[in-house]
């Protein structure tokens, strides 16, 4: 067994390793919740990793964004993702989807619809984008396929890491984005069944732009996240439905 993976399978045995090492996964949004997702699955030992950005690498991501280096400004998030991915684990597979995300095909050519995220190849799908009208793209569409999503509500403006939690859509409050998310889902007929990281902290800054954000927040939203699909793939899988019991 490789070193990489020895601690891991002293914690959940060889049969879960395998589980891990056999799933597949997608990540949309790479920022800073998503690189700390995306970043503890590839540390875990999960097989396949999907890593979907359109953004490039901003000085402004320094403060909070794992892929964010001197070295790394300008450089398209997917891309960084993915050589700093394979310099931790060499086994993982990667597949790289370096567009922005929309419901309905667009002339665009760096906006592609959701289905060329190849969604029903993975058996979890991590949700970290900002973007209410993609998000709702993703959320419905893995709901189509039975695939089980978590999507990660808003981070920024909120400094107690403490009030994050996890639960269905259904049960959220104070979160604007999560307010937002869950007003157009039920619109379009989904009014729980749907697995959310959110905060019920008040925003520390009222009405402040762009939004304010601090190093810690982002990446133990995107680290709970992690936990929450490493632990239910562990469990057999888990379908949207069972965050009601979050």
């Amino acid at each position: 067994m490789k070193p990489i993976y020895q601690r891991t399978a002293m914690m959940i045995g060889e049969e879960g390793l395998q589980r891990l090492t056999g799933a597949k996964v997608l990540v949309v949004g790479l920022g800073g919740v998503g690189g700390y997702v995306a970043e503890a699955l590839c540390r875990a030992g999960i097989g396949t990793l999907g890593l979907c950005d359109f953004d490039t690498v901003d000085e402004s991501n320094l403060n909070r964004q794992i892929l964010a280096l001197r070295s790394s400004v300008g450089q398209p998030k997917a891309l960084c993702a993915r050589d700093r991915l394979q310099q931790i684990n060499e086994d993982c597979i990667l597949k790289i989807y370096p567009f922005k995300i929309a419901e309905s095909p667009s002339e665009d050519p760096g906006v592609k619809p959701v289905d060329v995220l190849e969604l029903s190849s993975y058996d979890y799908i991590a949700d970290a984008i900002d973007d209410v009208p993609a998000k709702l793209a993703i959320i419905c569409r893995a709901k189509e396929l039975g695939i089980p999503v978590i999507s990660s509500m808003g981070t920024g403006n909120k400094l107690d890491p403490s009030r994050f939690m996890i639960a269905d859509i259904a049960k959220t409050h104070t979160d604007p984005l999560a307010k937002s998310v869950r007003v157009q889902l039920r619109k379009r007929g989904i009014e729980r069944g749907v697995k959310v990281l959110f905060s019920d902290e008040e925003p520390v800054v009222k009405g402040a732009r762009p939004i304010p954000s601090i190093s810690y927040m982002p990446g133990t939203a995107g680290l709970m996240i992690a936990g929450q699909i490493l632990r239910d793939l562990l469990n057999g899988g888990s379908d949207s439905s069972d965050a009601e019991n979050c």
